[in-house]
């Protein structure tokens, strides 16, 4: 391992063993190298207010619109059972998967993170199942409390499940439209694109003006997506999902023009992505209104 990655590493480790959460958060922002200080005592960007609701927000209905299994049933209720894709299978560890069980197409990811442990299957035929299991056990490993502060993972109980292959007008991906929400309100819809083999994303507004803006991850300005003809709907999705929180990402995909569930993210990012310029940073931060401490 390169010296500097293993002293981060290693660094990193020894940060998460911190039990004080504010202390933490702390000294995670000051490892990320965001350009400004953290303010959590009058916080305006929408970074720093993400770090206060990890302190402050902490509603025990989070976690289960974290948990990428149970969530499915609270989604269904709220806006119908046709938006969900339908799971193939759950377990609790990857030597329990049945794969001769499982279609030649299917994805296999983790319920409690994201990106660590996701397989997308589109021939089983090529699948390297010792690999699938050894990623999915690393996946499992992961604490998004521990790493993060973010308090809705940390009663998810770790699993894995299998879902439906789908793939969009593309023919061989699944693009992300991740919907900003603020006080039950979208904002910004955020493409993410590309995303195995140099990660871009492109951001809107609710009227499908593109915005002059990243966050984290560039953007190919030779590339545009047409408004979705269900944009719409996706709109009212959001709104329907994040009533009456604060601030939640809600991920939608759309094949064919229907609509289908994601997930839901209540830290984007874990609030420590960069986001350019630093005004558009504020301006999110302006559309947060945070709760009351009580």
């Amino acid at each position: 391992m390169n010296p500097s990655l293993l002293v981060t590493h290693t660094l990193n480790r020894i940060v998460t063993m911190i039990p004080d959460d504010e202390l933490y958060i702390k000294l995670m922002w000051k490892l990320s190298r965001l350009n400004y200080p953290l303010n959590l005592s009058n916080p305006q960007t929408f970074n720093e207010k993400l770090q206060w609701l990890k302190l402050h927000d902490r509603n025990p209905k989070y976690t289960i619109m974290v948990d990428k299994i149970r969530v499915k049933e609270w989604v269904a209720s709220k806006i119908g059972e046709q938006h969900i894709i339908p799971t193939l299978g759950v377990w609790e560890s990857p030597e329990d998967i049945d794969f001769d069980s499982l279609p030649n197409q299917f994805v296999l990811k983790c319920n409690h993170n994201s990106g660590i442990g996701v397989y997308v299957c589109k021939d089983k035929r090529l699948m390297n199942k010792k690999k699938v299991i050894k990623d999915l056990k690393k996946g499992l490993q992961q604490n998004y409390y521990k790493e993060g502060r973010e308090w809705p993972y940390k009663n998810v109980k770790p699993m894995v499940l299998a879902e439906k292959y789908m793939e969009d007008e593309s023919g061989f991906e699944l693009k992300d439209y991740k919907v900003f929400n603020f006080n039950g309100e979208p904002k910004i819809i955020e493409i993410d694109y590309d995303r195995f083999k140099g990660h871009k994303r492109h951001l809107y507004d609710v009227d499908w003006n593109k915005i002059d803006a990243t966050i984290e991850f560039p953007s190919d300005p030779d590339r545009s997506f047409e408004k979705p003809k269900v944009l719409d709907q996706l709109l009212s999705l959001a709104r329907t999902l994040s009533e009456g929180i604060p601030h939640v990402r809600t991920d939608f995909y759309i094949v064919r023009d229907r609509i289908y569930f994601g997930e839901m993210t209540f830290f984007h990012g874990s609030g420590l992505e960069h986001i350019t310029p630093l005004d558009f940073d504020k301006q999110m931060g302006s559309w947060l209104i945070l709760p009351a401490l009580t």
